[in-house]
């Protein structure tokens, strides 16, 4: 015989038979919200690739259609608008020098930010942390508080209007935060590695170079992506420190593009076309690097 209390058999049968109830009533709901849920998402995504369709329809309409039915989506077809962009609009000659700007300062970014973030993250030196705030605080200082006093300071170097000059800015802009973000990679790192390392006799540079920098390869994709993006679609930069137009970017080359007292939609939309595709297969190529570091930082954070 079971010592339970018939009260407490009872409750207990009740329960049991009305577990099922109570998640067949919560089925409905739940679907619901999922439902719902997922409506969301599809109203924004197409909020969002709107614009894109738009730009990518108007580029390769017929001049004629994107007069008479601007808002259609690829009600024509044709090539002209792209290729007047690209001739006559000299945006070849822009993508040219967007690839010299950009390249160049990311590599120099990922390149310093990866030496810094190691030095502040795994050498012991007097002021580390000192220093390190100081480097970090240019992440909040906005450029437009010394962007007047940088141009006179590149005149009289001799380096305003050059690409060597505005590379300099652009990576020197991004180096607060790629050091802040390499250091994170290099923190979360097992210290018995180098220790390993200099057992067997390696130096500092070989630590460096064959046992820790393979290891933080995914973040370098990371930031390399996030300063390359940032640079790419820069405009001020460009348009205060090369003045000349000989090596306008597609950014400022856009801007220039709708000057006068009207605006030729079509070949505009074909240069903006022709500004994204590039981003676009950049990501398509390194998207796994992005992807291993924002989960690497998420799982820091």
């Amino acid at each position: 015989m079971s010592d339970t209390p018939p009260l407490e058999l009872a409750r207990a049968a009740t329960s049991d038979r009305s577990a099922p109830v109570a998640v067949h009533r919560r089925g409905p709901r739940r679907t619901v919200a999922v439902l719902m849920r997922h409506l969301l998402l599809v109203v924004l995504a197409g909020l969002t690739l709107f614009p894109v369709l738009l730009v990518v329809s108007t580029a390769l309409k017929t001049p004629e259609d994107v007069r008479l039915n601007p808002f259609g989506l690829f009600s024509s077809f044709s090539w002209t608008n792209l290729v007047d962009a690209w001739t006559v609009g000299r945006f070849s000659d822009y993508l040219v020098n967007s690839i010299l700007l950009s390249v160049p300062s990311t590599l120099l970014v990922v390149a310093v930010s990866t030496m810094a973030g190691y030095a502040f993250a795994r050498l012991p030196f007097p002021g580390r942390t000192l220093v390190f705030y100081v480097v970090v605080l240019g992440l909040l200082v906005p450029f437009f508080t010394y962007m007047i006093p940088l141009y006179f300071q590149l005149r009289s170097m001799g380096l305003l209007d050059t690409l060597l000059g505005a590379n300099l800015v652009l990576a020197a802009t991004s180096i607060s935060f790629g050091t802040f973000f390499m250091r994170a990679f290099f923190t979360d790192l097992p210290s018995e590695l180098e220790q390993a390392a200099r057992v067997d006799g390696c130096s500092e540079a070989q630590i460096f170079l064959r046992v820790m920098l393979p290891l933080v390869s995914s973040g370098m994709g990371a930031l390399a992506v996030f300063t390359f993006l940032g640079n790419w679609n820069n405009f001020l930069i460009p348009l205060l420190y090369l003045p000349s137009g000989d090596y306008r970017p597609l950014t400022t080359g856009l801007y220039m593009f709708t000057g006068g007292r009207s605006v030729d939609i079509g070949p505009l939309a074909a240069g903006a076309l022709i500004t994204i595709v590039p981003v676009l297969l950049l990501f398509v190529l390194l998207q796994r690097q992005v992807t291993e570091g924002f989960i690497s930082g998420a799982v820091k954070g």
